[in-house]
Protein backbone atom coordinates (compact mmCIF):
# COMPACT_ATOMS: atom_id res chain seq x y z
CA UNK A 1 0.00 0.00 0.00
CA UNK A 2 1.00 3.30 -0.89
CA UNK A 3 1.79 5.51 2.18
CA UNK A 4 0.67 9.14 2.40
CA UNK A 5 4.21 10.45 2.34
CA UNK A 6 4.85 8.42 -1.01
CA UNK A 7 1.84 10.10 -2.76
CA UNK A 8 3.21 13.49 -1.80
CA UNK A 9 6.31 12.69 -3.26
CA UNK A 10 4.37 11.91 -6.72
CA UNK A 11 2.95 15.57 -6.44
CA UNK A 12 6.29 17.75 -7.43
CA UNK A 13 4.55 20.36 -8.89
CA UNK A 14 2.02 21.12 -5.58
CA UNK A 15 3.06 23.59 -3.11
CA UNK A 16 1.15 21.36 -0.54
CA UNK A 17 1.85 17.62 -1.43
CA UNK A 18 1.46 16.19 1.61
CA UNK A 19 -2.36 18.29 2.33
CA UNK A 20 -2.95 17.83 -1.25
CA UNK A 21 -2.53 13.71 -0.95
CA UNK A 22 -4.64 13.51 2.00
CA UNK A 23 -7.40 15.32 0.65
CA UNK A 24 -7.30 12.83 -2.04
CA UNK A 25 -7.25 9.67 0.42
CA UNK A 26 -9.89 11.74 2.27
CA UNK A 27 -11.85 11.83 -0.80
CA UNK A 28 -11.47 7.84 -2.01
CA UNK A 29 -12.40 6.69 1.62
CA UNK A 30 -15.11 9.22 2.13
CA UNK A 31 -14.20 10.16 5.33
CA UNK A 32 -12.87 13.43 7.09
CA UNK A 33 -8.89 14.24 6.73
CA UNK A 34 -8.54 13.98 10.81
CA UNK A 35 -9.73 10.10 9.89
CA UNK A 36 -6.72 7.37 10.72
CA UNK A 37 -6.40 5.98 7.48
CA UNK A 38 -7.31 2.07 7.54
CA UNK A 39 -5.32 0.03 4.70
CA UNK A 40 -7.28 0.76 1.44
CA UNK A 41 -8.42 -2.32 -0.39
CA UNK A 42 -7.70 -2.96 -3.35
CA UNK A 43 -10.26 -1.17 -5.70
CA UNK A 44 -9.21 2.32 -2.88
CA UNK A 45 -5.98 2.09 -3.89
CA UNK A 46 -6.81 1.97 -7.93
CA UNK A 47 -9.07 4.99 -7.27
CA UNK A 48 -6.52 6.83 -4.98
CA UNK A 49 -3.25 5.78 -7.55
CA UNK A 50 -5.94 7.67 -10.25
CA UNK A 51 -6.40 10.79 -8.28
CA UNK A 52 -2.71 11.46 -7.70
CA UNK A 53 -2.10 10.94 -11.74
CA UNK A 54 -4.14 13.59 -12.10
CA UNK A 55 -2.83 16.07 -9.39
CA UNK A 56 0.91 15.01 -10.42
CA UNK A 57 -0.24 16.48 -14.17
CA UNK A 58 -1.16 20.08 -12.59
CA UNK A 59 -4.80 19.30 -12.21
CA UNK A 60 -6.43 21.41 -9.07
CA UNK A 61 -7.39 19.20 -5.91
CA UNK A 62 -10.85 21.06 -5.88
CA UNK A 63 -11.68 19.96 -9.35
CA UNK A 64 -10.10 16.48 -8.84
CA UNK A 65 -13.10 16.04 -5.46
CA UNK A 66 -15.46 18.58 -7.19
CA UNK A 67 -15.31 20.84 -4.20
CA UNK A 68 -14.04 23.66 -2.31
CA UNK A 69 -14.87 25.74 0.94
CA UNK A 70 -15.27 29.34 1.07
CA UNK A 71 -16.37 31.38 3.56
CA UNK A 72 -16.63 28.01 5.80
CA UNK A 73 -18.54 26.60 4.06
CA UNK A 74 -18.87 23.67 0.65
CA UNK A 75 -19.12 24.34 -2.34
CA UNK A 76 -19.74 22.05 -4.99
CA UNK A 77 -17.95 22.89 -8.75
CA UNK A 78 -17.30 21.92 -12.08
CA UNK A 79 -15.08 22.84 -15.31
CA UNK A 80 -17.25 25.97 -15.95
CA UNK A 81 -16.62 27.60 -12.51
CA UNK A 82 -13.18 29.29 -11.14
CA UNK A 83 -11.81 27.85 -7.89
CA UNK A 84 -13.69 30.11 -4.79
CA UNK A 85 -10.00 31.60 -2.98
CA UNK A 86 -9.70 33.28 0.37
CA UNK A 87 -9.10 36.67 -1.29
CA UNK A 88 -12.82 36.96 -2.53
CA UNK A 89 -13.76 36.48 1.33
CA UNK A 90 -13.08 40.10 1.50
CA UNK A 91 -16.18 41.05 -0.79
CA UNK A 92 -18.62 38.97 1.21
CA UNK A 93 -16.81 40.26 4.28
CA UNK A 94 -17.16 43.69 3.61
CA UNK A 95 -21.26 43.32 2.48
CA UNK A 96 -22.27 41.08 5.55
CA UNK A 97 -20.49 43.48 8.57
CA UNK A 98 -22.90 46.43 6.17
CA UNK A 99 -25.93 45.06 5.87
CA UNK A 100 -25.45 43.38 9.48
CA UNK A 101 -29.70 42.78 11.16
CA UNK A 102 -30.76 44.01 7.23
CA UNK A 103 -32.70 41.85 4.62
CA UNK A 104 -30.85 42.92 1.70
CA UNK A 105 -31.73 41.85 -2.32
CA UNK A 106 -28.77 41.35 -4.17
CA UNK A 107 -27.25 40.58 -7.37
CA UNK A 108 -24.76 38.05 -7.77
CA UNK A 109 -22.95 38.52 -11.12
CA UNK A 110 -20.68 36.48 -12.78
CA UNK A 111 -21.96 34.02 -9.82
CA UNK A 112 -19.72 30.85 -10.76
CA UNK A 113 -20.49 28.43 -8.35
CA UNK A 114 -22.63 30.93 -6.80
CA UNK A 115 -20.11 31.09 -3.83
CA UNK A 116 -20.52 34.77 -2.79
CA UNK A 117 -24.40 35.53 -2.83
CA UNK A 118 -24.94 31.73 -1.58
CA UNK A 119 -22.30 33.15 1.39
CA UNK A 120 -24.64 36.71 1.74
CA UNK A 121 -27.96 34.30 2.39
CA UNK A 122 -26.20 31.86 4.87
CA UNK A 123 -24.43 35.08 7.35
CA UNK A 124 -27.37 37.61 6.53
CA UNK A 125 -30.89 35.73 7.44
CA UNK A 126 -32.51 37.99 5.98
CA UNK A 127 -31.26 38.49 2.62
CA UNK A 128 -32.39 37.22 -0.87
CA UNK A 129 -30.27 36.82 -3.99
CA UNK A 130 -30.10 36.51 -7.63
CA UNK A 131 -27.24 34.34 -9.35
CA UNK A 132 -26.65 35.47 -12.67
CA UNK A 133 -24.22 33.94 -15.13
CA UNK A 134 -23.62 33.64 -18.96
CA UNK A 135 -22.30 30.11 -18.99
CA UNK A 136 -24.95 27.43 -18.58
CA UNK A 137 -22.61 25.25 -17.22
CA UNK A 138 -21.80 27.03 -14.47
CA UNK A 139 -25.38 28.16 -13.40
CA UNK A 140 -25.94 24.22 -13.18
CA UNK A 141 -23.17 24.22 -9.93
CA UNK A 142 -24.58 27.55 -8.93
CA UNK A 143 -28.35 25.72 -8.65
CA UNK A 144 -26.47 22.71 -7.04
CA UNK A 145 -25.12 24.45 -4.16
CA UNK A 146 -28.51 26.53 -4.08
CA UNK A 147 -29.47 22.76 -3.07
CA UNK A 148 -26.81 22.01 -0.98
CA UNK A 149 -27.37 25.24 1.34
CA UNK A 150 -31.22 24.68 1.59
CA UNK A 151 -31.87 28.21 1.38
CA UNK A 152 -35.47 27.96 1.24
CA UNK A 153 -36.17 29.90 -2.09
CA UNK A 154 -34.30 32.83 -0.86
CA UNK A 155 -32.20 32.63 -4.26
CA UNK A 156 -32.09 31.98 -7.38
CA UNK A 157 -30.11 31.64 -10.73
CA UNK A 158 -30.99 33.52 -13.86
CA UNK A 159 -28.57 33.04 -17.59
CA UNK A 160 -27.34 37.04 -18.26
CA UNK A 161 -25.38 38.22 -19.97
CA UNK A 162 -23.85 41.68 -18.59
CA UNK A 163 -22.84 43.15 -21.86
CA UNK A 164 -26.32 42.49 -23.58
CA UNK A 165 -28.81 42.11 -20.65
CA UNK A 166 -30.42 44.29 -18.47
CA UNK A 167 -30.08 44.12 -14.91
CA UNK A 168 -33.64 44.65 -13.54
CA UNK A 169 -34.15 47.09 -10.60
CA UNK A 170 -34.85 47.34 -6.94
CA UNK A 171 -31.35 45.63 -6.11
CA UNK A 172 -30.11 46.78 -2.62
CA UNK A 173 -26.43 45.03 -3.59
CA UNK A 174 -24.84 44.45 -6.72
CA UNK A 175 -21.37 42.37 -6.27
CA UNK A 176 -19.17 40.72 -8.82
CA UNK A 177 -15.82 39.40 -8.99
CA UNK A 178 -16.00 39.51 -12.97
CA UNK A 179 -13.15 37.84 -15.33
CA UNK A 180 -10.42 40.99 -14.72
CA UNK A 181 -7.20 39.30 -16.55
CA UNK A 182 -5.76 41.11 -19.49
CA UNK A 183 -6.47 38.98 -22.22
CA UNK A 184 -2.76 38.29 -23.24
CA UNK A 185 -1.86 37.27 -19.67
CA UNK A 186 -5.29 35.73 -19.18
CA UNK A 187 -4.23 33.20 -22.38
CA UNK A 188 -0.22 32.54 -20.66
CA UNK A 189 -1.60 31.79 -16.90
CA UNK A 190 -0.73 28.46 -15.84
CA UNK A 191 -4.44 28.45 -13.75
CA UNK A 192 -5.57 29.33 -17.59
CA UNK A 193 -4.74 25.27 -18.43
CA UNK A 194 -7.64 23.99 -15.86
CA UNK A 195 -9.92 27.15 -14.91
CA UNK A 196 -12.72 28.59 -17.60
CA UNK A 197 -10.88 31.22 -19.72
CA UNK A 198 -14.47 32.65 -19.89
CA UNK A 199 -13.87 33.28 -15.94
CA UNK A 200 -10.43 35.12 -16.27
CA UNK A 201 -10.05 36.62 -19.40
CA UNK A 202 -11.48 40.49 -18.96
CA UNK A 203 -10.32 42.04 -22.33
CA UNK A 204 -7.21 43.83 -23.54
CA UNK A 205 -6.58 45.98 -20.46
CA UNK A 206 -9.02 43.90 -17.99
CA UNK A 207 -11.14 46.23 -17.65
CA UNK A 208 -13.94 45.18 -20.18
CA UNK A 209 -16.41 43.91 -17.57
CA UNK A 210 -16.12 46.70 -14.76
CA UNK A 211 -17.06 49.40 -18.04
CA UNK A 212 -20.13 47.26 -18.86
CA UNK A 213 -21.78 46.39 -15.80
CA UNK A 214 -21.04 50.09 -13.90
CA UNK A 215 -23.75 51.94 -15.69
CA UNK A 216 -25.91 49.21 -15.80
CA UNK A 217 -25.72 48.27 -11.95
CA UNK A 218 -25.98 51.96 -10.89
CA UNK A 219 -29.78 51.67 -12.44
CA UNK A 220 -30.35 48.19 -11.26
CA UNK A 221 -29.66 49.91 -7.46
CA UNK A 222 -32.18 51.59 -5.31
CA UNK A 223 -30.90 55.19 -4.17
CA UNK A 224 -28.00 53.68 -1.26
CA UNK A 225 -27.46 50.89 -2.56
CA UNK A 226 -23.61 49.54 -3.36
CA UNK A 227 -22.26 48.07 -6.22
CA UNK A 228 -19.05 45.56 -5.17
CA UNK A 229 -16.46 44.69 -7.51
CA UNK A 230 -13.25 42.29 -6.47
CA UNK A 231 -10.18 43.44 -8.91
CA UNK A 232 -6.56 42.63 -9.43
CA UNK A 233 -3.96 43.64 -7.25
CA UNK A 234 -3.08 46.36 -9.66
CA UNK A 235 -6.76 47.80 -11.02
CA UNK A 236 -8.61 49.18 -7.68
CA UNK A 237 -7.66 52.83 -9.06
CA UNK A 238 -8.84 52.23 -12.55
CA UNK A 239 -11.65 50.49 -11.25
CA UNK A 240 -12.65 53.23 -8.85
CA UNK A 241 -12.24 55.99 -11.20
CA UNK A 242 -15.00 54.16 -13.23
CA UNK A 243 -17.34 54.20 -10.33
CA UNK A 244 -17.11 57.70 -10.02
CA UNK A 245 -17.54 58.18 -13.63
CA UNK A 246 -20.77 56.89 -13.62
CA UNK A 247 -22.24 58.68 -10.37
CA UNK A 248 -21.43 56.26 -7.31
CA UNK A 249 -19.59 57.94 -4.85
CA UNK A 250 -18.29 57.03 -1.24
CA UNK A 251 -15.34 55.24 -2.94
CA UNK A 252 -13.88 52.24 -1.14
CA UNK A 253 -11.09 50.56 -1.52
CA UNK A 254 -9.99 47.35 1.09
CA UNK A 255 -7.19 45.11 0.78
CA UNK A 256 -7.12 40.92 1.18
CA UNK A 257 -5.17 39.12 3.61
CA UNK A 258 -2.22 39.71 1.55
CA UNK A 259 -2.00 43.05 1.68
CA UNK A 260 -3.38 43.56 -2.56
CA UNK A 261 -6.01 45.65 -3.14
CA UNK A 262 -8.69 43.48 -3.76
CA UNK A 263 -12.14 45.08 -3.53
CA UNK A 264 -13.18 48.47 -4.53
CA UNK A 265 -16.98 49.86 -3.88
CA UNK A 266 -19.53 52.41 -4.54
CA UNK A 267 -22.76 53.88 -3.17
CA UNK A 268 -25.60 55.13 -5.47
CA UNK A 269 -26.60 58.74 -3.68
Amino acid sequence: MVSLREAAKRLKRSDTPLLDARVLLSHVLGRDAAFVFRPLTPDEEARFDALLARREAGEPVAYIVGEKEFMGLPFRLNKATLIPRPDTETLVEYLIEAYKGQSPRALDLCCGSGCIGISLCRYLPGATVVLADVSPEALDAASENLSLHSLGGRAEVKRLDVFSDGFGEGYDIVVSNPPYIPSAEAAALDVARCEPILALDGGETGLDFYRAITPKAFDALKSGGRLVYETGYDQSGAVAAILTENGFTDIVIKKDYGGNCRMAAGLKP
